[in-house]
């Protein structure tokens, strides 16, 4: 008789990895519960003062990273790990030979700050030493906060004067940061950091408009570590900790109970039985997973592990389904109300409220969608594949009325965010009911209590590398502020487009998806928003103003639709080869090509990357956004723009779909689908007869005789 193969147990570093995860996840919750409580009537530093709370995160951020680092692969000695080693010897230098005018270290911040740099640094290029730096950075991760603590009256007042174990202990933090980085996602965005480091400490030798004011090491150090707002620990690093680790709980909690399955099976009974059934499935379901979750390449992955049997019993080609999944997947970043890091970060930079993201948010979700439901319609019928019906083990509607009850807990939270109530409170609410509606499920109920801390964890676990990067773009951040580069990049933008607003745009459109190629959406859009946004603004304003807007009414609008269009093509930045997550994700499931994978994603969905344009090219573009015209128009005028561009911009995602796969009611001509492609554009134009015209001449190729 053959016993039944047991999981091992888990190690010390296991239980330990497990303990800080769950140990951080039930701080996060404590701080939404804790002013109701009697502790509340008393000061305690890490629970009631905010830069002690962000401190106390991202030191969870760091034991956790670093822990979980420990059981990963060895990370190879790449030209990326020489490029960060021998950055970092920038500020390491700095640090060990500061100059006679700056702060006085004594050996022993020295000695402290070589430990850091070894720890953070040396496995780049000596993998051997990874788990070992690993465990020792655990105990320094320590100092940091507890400095922090003793000393937080004192330091905000000394942020330009340093003392010596005020600069020690940032570049311990700093070095800590780019450390644990570089273990959860490579070498590209510590190597962007300290660029941004380096160009303040040799600002002088920079040519051009770009020459600016060297600052010494001490100040740069003293102002990250000390600053509130504008150092590491401010306001982007607080979106990691007011916003992102609530929703990663909410998703670690929905996979633990088991609900993310039937979340999935709810998209499945929305279709039936057709060819395009895979397709329309991928669509919906990426959707709805969005709905709870805010991460493009997670959403991929559990979505193309539940289509992949439909597309095969189907017959889709390998390729067009992985780019279908890899597309459809990335909708989960732009899918309200969870959206993305970008949402939260645009929340606290322009200090509006969740809310009007999420409504400005709904026009590009839906028009992305209709992409990929679109192409997949015209590829289904050329491609004449097999109905395909998904299999729930009741009926359809039976399935559907009995879990509909699933979206409960999200409809809480739009509820809860238009009368007022943080988001925070707003997520923790609904994690508790997610809770309850799977205990009291007679069908789903889990086995003990067990689930709850596995989710607990979870969800922590898939914060650490979005939270340790939107902490490192918080130092991108900081490191700019200092600078005063983003007024010399904007205005060198300025200068390059002169007044063209289309190719200031466009330039920044591509700087955008380059940049995303290396580093993760949130940092993508830190630094284009900081770079680009103003001179866009501008123009964008000034082009609104002539089309009879007040001053105040088209800066406010352009203001918004920048700040979409760059939130936009950071996400897109996550889908668009060579370096696609999403593509990534889709090929480790289907067995494709990655790089394959990611071309075949742009075509799906080519007009994705157009859509985002028409934004802020017009003010009646902006009504794709609805909130800007909803502000700046009166309703009569606001309501039928926005019916006007969504049903313009619908048709040309339509039509070129169409194009792209070559196929209406009817297999196209190479020459038709260049044609109908050009219609598609003229429909995405803002101008009514244009687009009049554009639609009827597009009806021509979808009758079944040649046009």
């Amino acid at each position: 008789m053959e016993l039944e193969a047991k999981a091992p147990p888990p190690t010390l570093i296991g239980r330990l990895t497990q303990a800080v995860l769950v140990l951080g996840a039930l701080y996060s919750l404590y701080l939404v519960l804790h002013p109701f409580t009697p502790l509340a009537r008393q000061e305690i530093p890490i629970l009631d003062i905010v830069q002690l709370q962000r401190s106390t995160h991202v030191l969870f951020l760091l034991l956790g990273g670093f822990l979980v680092a420990y059981a990963l692969p060895e990370r190879k000695r790449t030209l990326g790990a020489w490029v960060y080693f021998l950055l970092t010897l920038i500020p390491l230098y700095h640090l060990l030979f500061p100059p006679p005018t700056g702060t006085p270290l004594p050996g022993s911040v020295k000695a402290v700050g070589l430990l850091y740099w070894a720890v953070a640094a040396l496995p780049a290029l000596l993998p051997r030493l990874s788990r070992a730096s690993n465990l020792l950075a655990l105990p320094l991760a320590l100092l940091p906060t507890l400095y922090q603590l003793r000393y937080f009256e004192e330091l905000v007042y000394r942020a330009v004067l340093p003392e010596p174990w005020d600069v020690g202990m940032s570049f311990g933090l700093i070095m800590l940061v780019l450390g644990v980085v570089y273990r959860l996602l490579g070498p590209v965005m510590p190597v962007l950091i300290l660029f941004f480091f380096a160009y303040n400490l040799y600002a002088d030798r920079f040519p051009g408009a770009f020459q600016g004011t060297p600052q010494p090491l001490d100040l740069l150090l003293g102002k990250t570590f000390n600053e509130t707002e504008a150092g590491i620990y401010g306001l982007i690093t607080g979106v990691s900790a007011k916003y992102l680790v609530y929703f990663t709980l909410l998703s670690g909690m929905i996979a633990a109970l088991g609900l993310g399955k039937v979340v999935a099976n709810m998209a499945l009974a929305l279709v039936g039985k057709h060819p395009a059934t895979p397709g329309r499935v991928t669509g919906i379901a990426s959707v709805f997973m969005g709905m709870f979750s805010g991460s493009g390449a997670a959403d991929t992955q559990f979505v193309a592990a539940l289509t992949k049997p439909l597309y095969e019993r189907a017959g889709y080609d390998r390729l067009i389904a992985a780019g279908l999944v890899a597309t459809a997947g990335t909708i989960a970043l732009i899918t309200p109300p969870v959206l993305g890091s970008i949402a939260f970060i645009m929340v606290e930079i322009l200090q509006i409220s969740l809310l009007k993201v999420i409504v400005m948010a709904i026009g590009p979700a839906l028009l992305y969608l209709t992409t990929v439901l679109a192409f997949n319609e015209f590829y289904a019928r050329k491609a004449g594949l097999a109905p395909v019906a998904p299999e729930l083990g009741m009926s359809r509607r039976v399935y559907a009325l009995r879990y509909s009850y699933i979206f409960l807990p999200i409809l809480l939270i739009v509820a809860m965010l238009y009368l007022g109530y943080e988001v925070r409170t707003a997520a923790s609410l609904a994690l508790v009911l997610f809770v309850a509606l799977a205990y009291l499920d007679p069908t789903l109920r889990p086995k003990g209590i067990a689930p709850i801390f596995q989710g607990l964890a979870e969800g922590f676990r898939t914060l650490l590398p979005i939270g340790t990067a939107v902490t490192a773009a918080n130092l991108i951040f900081a490191n700019m502020v200092i600078s005063g580069l983003p007024s010399k990049f904007s205005q060198l933008l300025q200068q390059v487009s002169g007044e063209s607003l289309l190719l200031a745009t466009l330039i920044t459109a591509v700087f955008s998806l380059v940049l995303g190629m290396g580093v993760p959406p949130t940092a993508t859009y830190v630094l284009t928003s900081a770079l680009t946004a103003p001179a866009i603004i501008g123009l964008a304003a000034k082009n609104f103003a002539a089309e009879g807007l007040s001053q105040e009414a088209a800066q406010q609008a352009a203001l918004l639709a920048t700040h979409m269009f760059l939130f936009y093509y950071a996400v897109l930045a996550d889908v668009t080869p060579p370096v696609a997550l999403s593509a990534y994700a889709a090929a480790s499931v289907f067995g494709t090509n990655p790089l394959q994978t990611g071309i075949y994603a742009a075509r799906v969905a080519l007009s994705k990357y157009l859509v985002g344009f028409f934004f802020l090219l017009a003010y009646s573009g902006t009504a794709l956004l609805i909130l800007p015209v909803l502000e700046t128009a009166p309703p009569e005028k606001a309501w039928s723009l926005i019916l006007w561009r969504f049903l313009a911009v619908g048709l040309g995602v339509v039509y070129l779909s169409a194009s792209g796969a070559g196929y209406t009611r009817r297999v196209l001509a190479r020459w038709e689908a260049w044609a109908l492609g050009v219609l598609a554009f003229l429909l995405f134009v803002p101008h009514l007869y244009l687009n009049l015209a554009a639609f009827l001449l597009g009806l021509l190729f979808f009758r079944k005789g040649r046009a």
